[in-house]
This record gives structure tokens, sequence and C-alpha cells, in this order.
């Protein structure tokens, strides 16, 4: 019997699942496996830091390129759209040729890519590269997540290699600022995208010798309709949210989300009456896939919440230097590991419903604190609140993403993490679209009756398309007039970030309690073996 068949007939799925491992003992991985997980690991190191580098790049990018601030916007989410539109396709394709053959593939793929974007010369080639980047970006993380899983049978390593895997994003966001900030602070911009080279190159040697594969032996073939539909779905849905962010609720924006969820209907359909469908939706069946999911994307959301802001506030509020920038976003990349890492020794001991509901309001906490930073002075504050907002948003990743995959059957872990993983990039799709629209309104609202009447027209719009352009305007503008328009632009960011934080502080509040409602039947040690 299946997991979706105990589903079918109202059994929950995790304790099912844990019945089976009383009955029968799963092998331990050995010195292979755990070598296998530290070659996936230093990948999705590098996946995150190629995250998080390019927001510190982002006003040499804007003075380099001179790209508008749409051609900005596309810069930095392209990449997403790329990805969310091809999570699942991609691991339903591993779960069919093979997800370390994908895996290296799309490693390949992003060394290459990642040599051509550190040296483009415009900003539609970097669009481009973006692209391509997201592309071959989402074979990684559904790639690892699946491998992980059929690598560590033992449900008690599988807890550990899971936290690894969510650590190893962590460490990505910590350490990527630091080697980010030195290298702009003596090199050009584009060597941000030369940190992924070296690792994709060592995951292609030694990858193929740890790594096994793995592959559905009775997967149908891939359908191709339903993959257009899936892509062309995910990138409508979350272009039409971005776009509510960049310019508000217009028409373009509601044509792209009515287009998205219209062919997301067609998919669903396919998938529901097609003989071999690319993504089996009885899964949402599962109680416990879906509560985790649902917290998995909130979760993300609330995290963009702060990741949205914080980069900013310390570069062009504080005056801090990319450098400055990475020391003081390193706590909270170190809250994020300690995190990720307590995590599966505290499971085993208590509910993981219990430890979700406590880390989702230990980050509602800390972003209320940071609704309290000011322009000046606050950065231990803001320090201070990052790291709370880490050590209570790492457990709910690691948690809610080993019970959304360990709920699917083993056959199908390349489309439950793919499922995982999509879900991440619209909570973050859903954080860029409704807290930046707010914040931006707020900005540009704030500025209209702030800014100096004396100002000159061109370079009031300039100041109220971005703080970084404001940032850059003030200094060309003579004394006294440019530290009033910084000084109002400050104000302005600072109110947005303010109200963004107490919204994502009562989401996560929310969640909090979702999660102790609804996963209360979840017994300590899921994920650990029971003694």
């Amino acid at each position: 019997m299946t997991l979706i068949d105990t589903a079918a007939e109202g059994f929950h799925p995790v304790d099912s699942a844990l019945d089976q491992t009383s009955e029968a003992v799963q092998p331990r991985a050995g010195q292979r496996e755990w070598l296998g997980l530290a070659v996936l690991a230093l990948a999705c190191l590098v996946y995150a830091m190629d995250l998080t580098v390019l927001h510190l790049a982002v006003p040499m990018i804007s003075a380099d390129l001179h790209p508008t601030s749409s051609q900005l916007l596309w810069i930095i989410d392209v990449y997403g759209f790329m990805v969310a539109g091809l999570l699942i396709t991609m691991g339903t394709l591993g779960d069919r040729i093979g997800r370390r053959r994908i895996l290296l593939g799309g490693a390949a793929a992003f060394a290459v890519v990642s040599v051509i974007a550190a040296f483009a010369p415009t900003a539609e080639t970097l669009i481009l590269c973006r692209a391509l980047l997201g592309i071959a970006g989402a074979t990684l993380a559904p790639s690892t997540l699946s491998l992980i899983f059929n690598m560590f049978r033992d449900t008690r390593q599988r807890s550990v290699a899971v936290g690894v895997w969510v650590g190893a994003f962590s460490a990505g966001g910590a350490v990527g600022p630091l080697f980010g900030g030195v290298l702009l602070e003596y090199f050009w911009w584009g060597s941000v995208f030369l940190l992924a080279v070296p690792v994709m190159a060592l995951l292609l040697v030694i990858g193929p010798k740890v790594l096994p594969e793995f592959r559905d032996p009775e997967a149908g073939k891939l359908d191709p309709v339903s993959a257009l539909l899936c892509v062309a779905a995910m990138i409508a849905l979350v272009f039409g949210m971005k776009k509510i962010a960049q310019d508000g609720l217009g028409g373009a924006a509601l044509l792209a989300l009515v287009a998205g969820a219209a062919v997301g209907a067609l998919f669903v359909r396919r998938q529901l009456t097609g003989p071999d469908p690319m993504l089996d939706l009885r899964l949402f069946r599962l109680s416990t896939f879906r509560i985790a999911l649902l917290i998995n994307v909130i979760g993300i959301f609330v995290a963009f919440g702060y990741f949205l802001f914080v980069a900013q506030y310390f570069q062009l509020v504080l005056g801090l230097s990319p450098l400055g920038t990475g020391i003081a976003m390193a706590p909270s990349g170190i809250g994020f590991i300690v995190g990720s890492q307590l995590a599966p020794r505290i499971v085993r001991v208590v509910r993981p419903a219990y430890l979700v509901g406590v880390g989702m309001a230990a980050s509602a906490v800390g972003l209320l604190m940071m609704t309290q930073v000011a322009a000046t002075g606050s950065l231990a504050l803001a320090v201070t609140a990052s790291v709370v907002i880490s050590l209570g948003l790492a457990p709910v990743f690691g948690i809610t993403t080993e019970l959304i995959v360990g709920s699917a059957p083993p056959e199908q872990a390349g489309a439950a993490s793919g499922v995982s993983e999509t879900g991440a990039e619209l909570g973050g799709a859903l954080g860029i679209s409704i807290l930046g629209s707010i914040s931006i309104a707020l900005y540009r609202g704030d500025l209209a009756a702030t800014l100096p009447a004396d100002l000159p027209a061109e370079a009031g719009r300039s100041v109220r398309d971005t703080l970084g352009a404001a940032v850059q305007t003030s200094a060309e503008l003579p004394g006294e007039l440019g530290e009033s328009v910084l000084h109002a632009a400050r104000a302005a960011f600072l109110h947005g970030m303010h109200v963004t934080a107490a919204i994502t502080a009562v989401a996560a509040l929310v969640i909090s309690v979702i999660a102790v409602v609804r996963l209360r039947h979840v017994p300590a040690g899921v994920g650990t073996e029971q003694d």
C-alpha cells in the first residue's frame, strides 16, 4: 500500500511511514553517501551564494550598465521566473532520465553561463544570462534534495542530511555577502558570478564518483505539453505578481495573472486525465503534505519580508560598504546554520508542530524589532533582529521540507522536491509582489510630499524610482539640496520597510498557530529513528 493509498483511506501518512519504519530497519548510509552529501551541499552553497551576492552588486551594476528600473528588476527577477517555471519539470525529468544526470548537466551549464554573465557588456545580455542561469539552477534544488532522500534511507541519518542541505543554503547566505563584499571591494561587479565556476567544476569531477544514479523504473514518458503548460503557468503567475510590485495593479499584471491561472487549470486537468501525468496530484490528498507545503510557502514569504530590504538598508541607509554589508549580514547566515543543524536533534524529542510554531513566533519577534530601526544608530539592533529572524526560520524550512518530500512515495521524490521548491519560489514571488508593491507605494507617496520643491523634474523622477537611484542622484546635486533629497529618500524607504516588516510579523504569527493546530498529530521523532 502506498502513502497515497493510505491518504485516500483517511490515515495520516507520516504516522503510516513511522509504522513501516518500525517494521523494517532501513539500511544505513556509508562513507560514499556522506561524501556525496558533501558534494551536494557544496553545490547548494554556491547556488545560495549566487542569489545573495547579486543584491550587493546592484549599485555597481546600476552605475556601470545603466539599466532602467524595469531592466534592473528583470536582472534580479528573471532568474526566479525561470527557476519557478521549471522546478517541477526538472524534478519530474530527473525521476525519468536520472537525478544525477540532470544535476551534472545543470551544473555544467551553470558554470558556463556564469562566466558569460561576469563579462556581460549590456543590461540586456545580463538579463539573458540570468534567465539561462535560472534554467540551469532549476535542476539543482530538486535534484540534490531527491538524491538525499534516496541516498539516506535511515530516517535519523536522513534528518541530519536534510539539515545539512538546509544548512548549506544558509551557509551560502552567510559567506556569500562576505566573499561578494571582498570581491566588490577590489574587483568589478561581474566577479561575483565567477564564485560558482570552481565549485561547479568540482561537482562535475567528483560527482560521478560519489553520487549514485536514481530514476523511477516505472515512470512513463515525459509529457512535453504538460511541461510547457507548467512553465507557462508559473512564469505568467510570477511575472504578474512581480509586475504588481513594480507598477501596481495594472492591465499587464492582471492579464498575466489571469493567463497563468487559465494555463494552470489546463495543466491540472491534463495531469488528472493523462495516461502518464508529469505530477501525480494525488500527493495533495496527503494532509501533512498540504500543510507542510503551506507553512513552507508562507515561511519563504516571511523571509522575503526581511531579505527584500536588509541589504539595501545596510548599504544605502546606513552607508556601509559592500564588505561592511557582508560582515553585518554574516551573523544572520550563522543563525540559519545553527538553527538548521539544531533542528534535527530537537525534533527527536519535540513535536514538529511545536518546534515550527515557536520558530515562526520567534521570527515574528525579530521582524517587529526591525520596525524600530532608524536611519542612524541602529546597526546593532538590525543585526540582532536579523539573527532572531534566522534562528526562528531555520528549523521551519528543514522540518517542512522533510515532511513534504517524506510524505511522497520514494519513486516520486523528484516530483515532490520540485513541488517543494516551486512552492518556495511562489512564496518568494508573493513576497516581492505584495511587499514590494506596498513598500514602493509608500516610498513614492512619502516622497511626493517631502522632496524639495526646487528639485529638477528629471532628478525627481530618478529619485522616485528606487532608493539606489536616489542615493546616486543625491550625490550629483549641490550640497544642501543633495542632503535634503537623500534624507527624504531614506526616510521614505524606512517607512516602507517598517510597514512590510510588521505585515510579515503578523503572517508569521498566523502560520505559527496553523502549524501547532494542524501538525500536532505528527509525533516527535519524525525524521528520526524511533527508539
